[in-house]
């Protein structure tokens, strides 16, 4: 059964368990699935004795294929839903033997196709024996051009060494990264490639671990060994696991429980594992057993909790549901039942979801193109998902409370009429944010809503006479740029921001507005700057690589950045200031930016650049994404993404030189981008060939 339902959470997670080979693959199930609780098995296909060299001496090449099991023996659903092929361990395709490397290529291949045959949705693939790997990246590539929808896992150990002085060319494993980038780009970033990380008991740095989670890892297998010991001699973890294996939960990521039991009954390491025994992993199983056992509550902490650790209780129930069971007698509990016992409590005990966070589930890592404000006019069911986004109208509002108490004075409150113009006025929400805002001063407003879409235009004069607004409210069917105001304005307020600050035109709407604003005048926004930050991204890498085409490489996307990771803090990039009093008023920009890599991070893969903004309202008040001071709750906008054609590997000690154009034209706006450190990279987007936004 799924490790169960956090509050709030609608998608559950599985937990899975290695296994030996057995020839009855249905009572493998029934033993692991069934009786012991997990939800799939990572079950070795073919017998290990298996040798094709043999074979063929033995039989002539005629005999039939050791499999485990005819794909009779279950249904293509249950082969699908809860059996992942383990290809044979001692399999070694870079091995100098040529009898075992011809024997590892032909059952590899043989294994992989039996797979494909039962409709399996993954194969665990072994770890590469060494670090030289090519000759099994190229089987394995070979195998990848012919599958259909199979995912191939590629086991590799979590572990980086922080021994600097280790001779980088030996042949000894120092940074596992390393060796599944060797991998994956041998296999040119396949897509169906992806990675079981082997946890061990020992775990890099913070940094170093953090790179995995822009990485397609699919499965965390967590050898027994990895667990400590509580005080009563059960299975858990240390803070450091526990935190991985709950970044392992947000990723979507399946965990495998791994190796033989250890934790049966006390061991000596008790002392070790004290400071991390969870006791309320004690409370979460009793009741658990009062809830699924029925034992009646009166009295049970009192007389009973001083005899029950939390597996204990667990195995109470078994034996309870046992007793009362004639067909059970005889069947043991499962010897890693308690491993399986304690990562269901790390997953529900994880807090619940954010409503923000399960409203943007759909939306992770979902390229989506940015919008084009000038150029098309927005669909209703747009408008409507930025109105809801409460947080954004409620810092309009306080900076324009603020701007109308600079504005006027407390003692003329009454008889200064303010004039507020709010171009780009959509529907009407930031129309009533001000209105609010007068509200709350006491000040007298006029308001111009200058909106150029017709159709929204007919839900704002709907708006005014519902709200009987008439009488403070003009509504102006223009382009900003292009309008005659009949007086100047005292405050202009927009909503023009796009992901990246500027990248919906900002700066030439408001520009082109300027000229109706007093000298005097306050802008809202008054500036605001992009970011931009390193990240690896392999899924968003991939998605993009699908299209197999320059055009969208050289395109900024709008996504909500899930499984990344950041490589190193965001630098800003361009600033935009309104009004613009400057005499050379070109909105042209460049930046050039150096980002350094934490050397403890290790070696690690750009697949290109996150966008984010921070926007100045008013004085204080601000609005933003980027992750440092973003905006709590906040939706109406995702990160931008700038991908990179061919990634770049930066390595421990060298930094990435990035630079950044904003180009514009007659007609349009463009940005360019590329790398000059540590290996120079195409200018993409060259006179915006692929990606611009219409003026």
């Amino acid at each position: 059964m799924p490790l169960g339902e956090r509050s709030g959470h609608k998608e559950s997670r599985y937990c899975g368990v290695e296994t030996e080979f057995y020839d009855d693959i249905p009572q493998l199930l029934a033993y692991n699935i069934s009786s012991g609780g997990f939800d799939f098995a990572v079950a070795p296909l073919m017998d290990p004795a298996y040798r094709p060299s043999l074979m063929e001496k033995g039989t002539g090449g005629s005999g039939v294929l050791p499999f485990a099991g005819s794909d009779l023996v279950l249904s293509p659903s249950q082969w699908s839903s809860h059996v992942v092929g383990k290809i044979s361990s001692w399999i070694d395709l870079d091995s100098e033997d040529e009898i075992l490397r011809m024997d590892s290529e032909t059952t590899l291949k043989q294994e992989v196709a039996w797979a494909s045959h039962l409709s399996l949705q993954a194969c665990l693939l072994p770890a590469p024996k060494g670090t030289s790997c090519a000759n099994y990246a190229r089987c394995v590539n070979q195998i990848l051009l012919g599958v259909n929808n199979m995912q191939l896992w590629l086991r590799i150990p979590l572990l980086k060494t922080d021994d600097d002085s280790m001779d980088i060319n030996s042949n000894s494993l120092v940074d596992s990264w390393e060796l599944w980038n060797s991998f994956r780009m041998l296999c040119e970033h396949h897509s169906q490639l992806s990675i079981a990380l082997d946890v061990l008991s020992s775990l890099p740095s913070a940094n170093s671990l953090g790179r995995w989670f822009g990485e397609s890892v699919r499965a965390a297998i967590i050898d027994t060994d990895s667990f400590l010991t509580n005080a009563r001699g059960y299975p858990c973890l240390s803070k450091r696991h526990q935190k991985l294996i709950t970044e392992f939960f947000n990723h979507s990521v399946q965990i495998v429980i791994s190796g033989k039991p250890v934790h049966g009954l006390p061991k000596g390491s008790a002392d070790l594992a004290a400071n991390n025994n969870d006791s309320n992993f004690d409370d979460w199983v009793l009741q658990k057993v009062k809830d699924c056992v029925g034992i009646s509550c009166e009295g049970f902490e009192e007389e009973n909790k001083a005899l029950f650790t939390a597996i204990e209780a667990s195995h109470y129930k078994d034996k309870l549901a046992s007793f009362s069971n004639p067909a059970n007698k005889g069947v043991h509990r499962h010897p890693l039942r308690s491993y399986l016992d304690y990562v269901g409590y790390l997953y529900q005990r994880m807090d619940p979801l954010p409503e923000q966070e399960r409203f943007e589930l759909g939306y992770r890592d979902f390229l989506q193109s940015p919008l084009q404000p000038l150029m098309d006019n927005l669909e209703a069911q747009t408008y409507e998902t930025f109105e809801k986004d409460a947080v954004k109208y409620i810092q309009y509002q306080r900076a324009i409370c603020k701007a109308l108490q600079d504005r006027v004075p407390d003692g003329k409150a009454l008889m200064i009429t303010t004039v507020l113009m709010v171009v780009g006025a959509g529907r009407g929400p930031l129309v009533r944010a001000s209105l609010q805002a007068a509200e709350e001063t006491g000040r007298k407003l006029k308001i111009y809503a200058v909106e150029k879409n017709p159709n929204a235009v007919v839900t704002l004069h709907s708006l005014v006479k519902l709200e009987g607004w008439e009488n403070i409210v003009t509504i102006v069917s223009s382009d900003m740029r292009y309008w005659d105001a009949p007086e100047k304005a005292d405050i202009l307020v927009s909503e023009l921001l796009g992901s990246f600050g500027d990248n919906e035109l900002s700066p030439e709407c408001l520009d082109g507005a300027q000229r109706f604003l007093k000298d005097d005048g306050i802008s809202i926004p008054s500036s605001y700057t992009s970011f931009i930050q390193p990240i690896t991204a392999s899924k968003l890498y991939n998605d993009v690589k699908s299209h197999k085409d320059v055009v969208h490489f050289e395109t900024a996307y709008v996504v909500k950045l899930h499984n990344v990771a950041r490589l190193a803090p965001s630098q800003p990039v361009f600033t935009f200031t309104h009004p613009n009093r400057s005499t050379n008023k070109s909105n042209q920009r460049y930046m050039k930016l150096q980002f350094d890599i934490p050397s403890e991070t290790g070696s690690s893969m750009v697949h290109g650049f996150a966008g984010y903004f921070d926007a100045k309202l008013y004085k204080d008040i601000h609005l933003g994404i980027e992750p440092t001071t973003a905006t709590p709750n906040m939706f109406s906008w995702f990160s931008i993404f700038f991908p990179l054609r061919t990634p770049v590997v930066v390595h421990p000690g060298s930094s990435l030189e990035v630079h950044f154009w904003r180009c514009c034209g007659p007609a349009k706006v463009w940005y360019e981008w590329c790398i000059t450190s540590p290996s120079p990279s195409s200018i993409q987007n060259s006179n915006g060939r692929s990606y611009w936004v219409g003026l």
